[in-house]
């Protein structure tokens, strides 16, 4: 991309206004919050403590906006009062320029750095290093400096307090990422109707694996809907593509097809239904008619095999997400590591009698189960429930009578139904429901439910150590976040000398600007510089004619200013553009509150605006992080995570007895992550104004298709890992060790910009060929290999040779079809 293009698309972005979700109430609470600490100020120290406390109250109240599943009211205590440090600390060196000029660039540095653990805490870093530009100019000694730290301190402290008095949506954004997730599949469930090997984005799956992880205070206070169904919404994305794939069974045409498009409807509409639900707090209005679907008596007949078994796992799995979503705890949840696809339908019964099942009732929600009867009688069987919330199980029965517990599956590919059953009676086969609501299923005695593992997110204390390593980790010369810190600060020191050098006074704007608009990319700088300059003549220009016209005074100043804040936190998310002209008005009436006219802050702040903008942009121009260049890199990187991956899917069919799932489900985790980056990199790079070096953008997207076609072939195999009691497949083992040793032999190769060869793995799938194992596992090992063959082809950039009559010579056979 040219930098003409890439300076309009990034002009475009910055001023552009998205098209979001307001929060009023979120938005008043936080003008609330602002105007109480202006008024308490006010009245206590005067107009210039009033403008200091008011930057901290404005700025607490900005960083629990941010994206963070941490408590708001830490995120509010955290900013104030790292706002307060800087200030005070700025103070007792204003006066010795060479001194606070070290302190502003050690600061800055610092601030850059924090972006390795995360833009939240780089983004209110940065942004308490702008606003003390600023405040410490306000106090006038050692004391009012301490006054104005301390008032900071409070304006935290009020936004913390009016979040935990007056909370709004308390675990809005943990219900929306939950939702988000489900609405997700829901979306894949609908696209497999029409594209049976549809792809997948797993990015809201992943923001709901973050959204989990909670602190010991929020875990005791977490609503039981959010319990347990994300781990249930991982589980059910494999098990409808091996549903909908044709590979596994299912004609692509046919009545099995048509039958696959109607369970893969009526999943879609139950799993809108529970992310509603969800989202809302509201119990789950289950449509009828995807009920129904699940209900049908000849699905058995239809599918058969690999698909059938995909049905009774989503028919399983559909019915715990509807059951968690509407409230009801899922305790027996297997935590999250374990495997994929259903939980098994019978457990142990410790007894030497005979359970028979009983429903629950029908009231919406209730679990339908039949507890212990310490009795020498038999339970009396009553209907199944016809309420999709009811679970109609069975517990263990201490009785005399016999438990019919049901067997496991024979089939190696099958996850098994029927655990380990210790009683000195026969047990009776029974067939898996293949409808909602009815599982009749026999359920261990409450001491041997598994309950779901609770993912710890650390305290704020206990973050700072892990902040420091982050941090740590990218110190390092390469580092884009390294190259960042050492751009914003010394940018920052040189706005600061030529804005105290010009003789336009307020010098500070221009490295406050700088700081707030330079970000560790090249399109976040440049689009955030353009909305900070457009929208600060908007904002100054808006603010001076009211000033003009309406000449206020202090109260009416401090009034316009939390009218100005109100305005922003409402707009916040809605881009730039709008934020930054609502910030300058805010600043504009606020330092009018303080005593200054308009005519000593406008025209300087617009011209200072503009230096600090145009030296951010210049800064990345000179000194880049560009990600183009590091675009093989993290392809080999998700080459290296991937492979272990699929290694780890095809070492549990290897040998069951020992499978370790959370392997699998580790991998799988590391695999996502790594995609993650890679899609993050080549969104960074699409945007720079950079020639790619040896990696096309044509490659860059068949190398992109190759690997996720890789990450999809081994979920359709994960979707029916086997049970602990399933034949081994011996060749799985080999094949498993040659796909991890050459990904990370081709991972080294992408790095050296050489093509990777696959001679191990197809080896080991030919040695293969000898052996009558499973069928479906070895072919699944053929689509891995071609995937990894396509990766290479991709890779493959280099010019054929001419031949005489000047044609490229034909390319020799590759290992397509072994």
């Amino acid at each position: 991309m040219s930098w003409r293009r890439a300076l309009k698309d990034t002009a475009r972005s910055g001023i552009a206004v998205e098209k979001k979700r307001l929060e009023p109430l979120i938005a008043v609470r936080g003008a609330a919050g602002l105007a109480i600490v202006i008024a308490l100020s006010l009245w206590l120290f005067g107009p210039a403590a009033a403008a200091s406390s008011a930057f901290g109250a404005f700025q607490a109240a900005i960083a629990t906006f941010q994206r963070s599943w941490r408590p708001r009211p830490e995120l509010a205590i955290a900013s104030g009062t790292s706002l307060a440090v800087s200030t005070f600390l700025g103070y007792l060196t204003i006066s010795k320029e060479p001194l606070f000029l070290a302190l502003l660039v050690v600061w800055t540095f610092a601030a850059g750095m924090s972006w390795a653990a995360g833009p939240t805490i780089g983004l209110i870093a940065s942004s308490n290093v702008a606003i003390m530009l600023v405040t410490v100019t306000l106090p006038t000694s050692v004391a009012q400096a301490a006054g104005h730290a301390a008032m900071m301190i409070v304006g935290g402290l009020v936004q913390a307090a009016l979040i935990v008095l007056f909370p709004v949506r308390r675990w809005g954004a943990h219900r929306d990422a939950l939702a988000d997730a489900l609405a997700a599949e829901a979306d894949y469930a609908r696209r497999l109707r029409h594209d049976p090997v549809a792809s997948f984005d797993p990015q809201p799956l992943m923001e709901a694996r973050n959204a989990a992880a909670v602190t010991p205070r929020q875990a005791r206070r977490r609503p039981a809907e959010l319990h347990g169904a994300r781990g249930i919404a991982e589980r059910i994305r494999p098990v409808l593509a091996s549903l909908a794939d044709p590979a596994m069974g299912v004609p692509a045409e046919g009545h099995a097809r048509d039958r696959v498009r109607e369970l893969l409807a009526s999943a879609a509409a139950l799993l809108d239904a529970a992310a509603h639900a969800i989202r809302h707090g509201e119990p789950v209005a289950a449509p009828p008619a995807a009920l129904a679907t699940f209900r049908t008596p000849d699905t058995g007949s239809i599918l058969t095999g690999a698909p059938y078994r995909a049905m009774t796992r989503l028919n399983t799995l559909l019915q715990d997400v509807v059951e968690t979503a509407g409230g009801t705890p899922q305790e027996d949840t297997p935590h999250e590591g374990a495997p994929s696809g259903a939980r098994g339908t019978a457990h142990s019964a410790e007894n030497d009698g005979r359970s028979t099942p009983r429903p629950a009732s029908t009231d919406p929600g209730a679990r339908g189960t039949a507890h212990s009867a310490e009795n020498d009688g038999r339970s009396t069987p009553r209907p199944a429930p016809t309420d999709p919330g009811a679970r109609g199980t069975a517990h263990s029965a201490e009785n005399d009578g016999r438990s019919t517990p049901r067997p496991a599956p024979t089939d190696p590919g099958a996850r098994g139904t029927a655990h380990s059953a210790e009683n000195d009676g026969p047990s009776t086969p029974g067939r898996a429901p293949t409808h909602l609501g009815a599982r009749g299923t026999a359920r261990p005695a409450p001491t041997t439910r598994t309950r779901p593992t609770t993912r710890t997110r650390p305290t704020f204390l206990a973050l700072i150590p892990k902040a420091l390593k982050a941090m740590r980790g990218e110190l390092h010369r390469g580092s884009p976040i390294t190259r960042h810190a050492t751009r914003v600060s010394a940018v920052a020191a040189t706005g600061y000398i030529l804005g105290t050098w010009l003789p336009l006074g307020h010098g500070y704007w221009a490295p406050l600007t700088s700081v707030m608009v330079m970000r560790p990319d090249f399109s976040q700088t440049y689009s955030r510089a353009v909305a900070r300059l457009a929208g600060t003549v908007i904002g100054v220009a808006v603010a001076t004619g009211v000033v003009q016209a309406a000449t206020p005074g202090t109260l009416q100043s401090g009034t316009l200013a939390v009218a100005s804040a109100a305005l922003m936190y409402l707009l916040m998310r809605t881009g730039q553009f709008a934020t930054q002209a609502c910030i300058a008005a805010y600043v504009v009436f606020l330092l009018g509150m303080g005593g200054e006219e308009w005519t000593q802050t406008v025209p300087e702040r617009v011209l200072l605006t503009l230096m600090g903008g145009l030296l951010a942009m210049l800064a990345y121009a000179v000194y880049p992080a560009w990600e183009t260049p590091r675009l093989r890199t993290r392809l080999a990187d998700w080459l290296a995570a991937q492979g272990p991956y699929v290694a780890a899917v095809f070492g549990s069919y290897a040998d069951p007895s020992v499978r370790d799932a959370p392997d699998v489900r580790g991998a799988l985790l590391t695999a996502r992550t790594a995609r993650a980056a890679w899609h993050a990199a080549v969104a960074r790079a699409t945007a720079e104004p950079v020639r790619h070096r040896g990696l096309s953008r044509t490659a860059a997207d068949d190398a992109e298709d190759a690997l996720a076609q890789l990450g999809r072939v081994a979920m359709l195999l994960e979707a029916h890992l086997p049970e602990r009691g399933a034949t081994p497949v011996p060749p799985a083992a080999r094949f498993a060790d040659a796909l991890r040793e050459s990904t990370h032999k081709g991972a080294k190769a992408i790095r050296e910009r050489r093509v990777p060869t696959w001679d191990a793995v197809r080896e080991a799938l030919d040695a293969w060929e000898t052996e009558d194992t499973d069928k479906v596992v070895r072919n699944t090992a053929t689509l891995v290999l071609d995937t990894l063959t396509e990766l290479s082809e991709a890779l493959d950039t280099a010019v054929p040779p001419m031949t005489l009559d000047g044609t490229a010579p034909e390319k020799p056979d590759g290992p397509r079809n072994p």
